[in-house]
């Protein structure tokens, strides 16, 4: 792709490589859970995607600059010698909707030149808080109003009701991924809308015949849920060989967040939204 390029820092071998991506999705899933594993394993930022058409912002972590695309690897150890080697690209922009095909493009040829294993894209599911519930009836609002707004990456599920404790649900574009994610115990979802980067990743993996799988777990859409990414790592670490990663720090990082929310609900208005920076483990 002339528009969107990949640059590389440093060369690896990826061959039989899992990447996960990292772009932003409902409640930060993606993003919180490409940022967790990429501090919890210190991975190595390996490269950058960059075009013309990103945003003129450098991003300053530690007194180094970054650009708002870049990758990391590192490689997960196991018994006898094993090891499996893991990318994360991660993201610190929401893409328009006219770059998302590009950008998956450009993600995926570079996978298959590198003859990676497969991507795993992680997505939230859009649920309301009963105080945002109530504030929509209050105001009037219509019950589709939130489909019609949401982000580029929003998924509309159209099966029943979900349950109340969070679940993953997987979505894959090769029978080898819905092997993988059987091997996982993740239920397949049947039936809905994905849109956006996971959305043109299922989409253009079926074509090429390269593994795409999408995790899928309720989220909030107005408020970083590391909860829900908590969710997602758990079951990252039944489908990537030798993950492992601890996640009580991340849970801790969850229960402070809701007890804020909670806070803000008490104090602001029916029906109106609160607002949240992104926790200060992701940056």
């Amino acid at each position: 792709m002339d528009d969107i390029e990949i640059f590389e820092y440093r060369r690896l071998d990826l061959r039989d490589s899992f990447i996960l991506d990292g772009f932003p999705s409902v409640g930060l899933v993606s993003t919180i859970t490409a940022s967790y594993i990429v501090a919890a394993l210190d991975m190595e930022l390996i490269g950058i995607m960059d075009s013309i058409y990103f945003p003129t912002v450098s991003v300053v972590r530690d007194g180094e600059p970054h650009h708002p695309v870049r990758f990391y690897a590192g490689d997960l150890e196991g018994p006898d010698g094993d090891w499996t080697r893991l990318v994360v690209f991660l993201s610190e922009f929401q893409p328009p909707s006219n770059l998302i095909k590009m950008i998956c493009n450009t993600v995926l040829d570079w996978a298959e030149e590198q003859k990676c294993a497969c991507l795993i894209s992680p997505e939230g599911l859009v649920i309301e808080t009963e105080g945002e519930e109530k504030g929509k009836e209050e105001a009037g609002e219509d019950e589709n109003h939130g489909e019609e707004e949401g982000m580029p990456t929003e998924m509309v599920p159209k099966t029943p009701e979900l349950p109340k404790e969070k679940q993953v649900y997987g979505l894959s574009s090769t029978p080898s991924g819905r092997e993988r994610m059987k091997s996982a115990n993740i239920p397949v979802f049947p039936e809905g809308l994905i849109s956006g980067i996971p959305g043109v990743m299922l989409n253009e993996g079926k074509k090429r015949n390269f593994e795409v799988n999408c995790l899928l777990t309720e989220a909030r859409d107005n408020i970083p849920d590391a909860r829900a990414a908590a969710t997602i790592i758990e079951k990252l670490r039944e489908m990537i060989p030798y993950l492992e990663i601890d996640l009580e720090p991340l849970y801790a990082e969850a229960d402070l967040l809701e007890a804020k929310m909670r806070g803000y609900q008490k104090v602001s208005k029916p029906g109106g939204k609160s607002s949240a920076p992104l926790p200060s483990m992701y940056g």
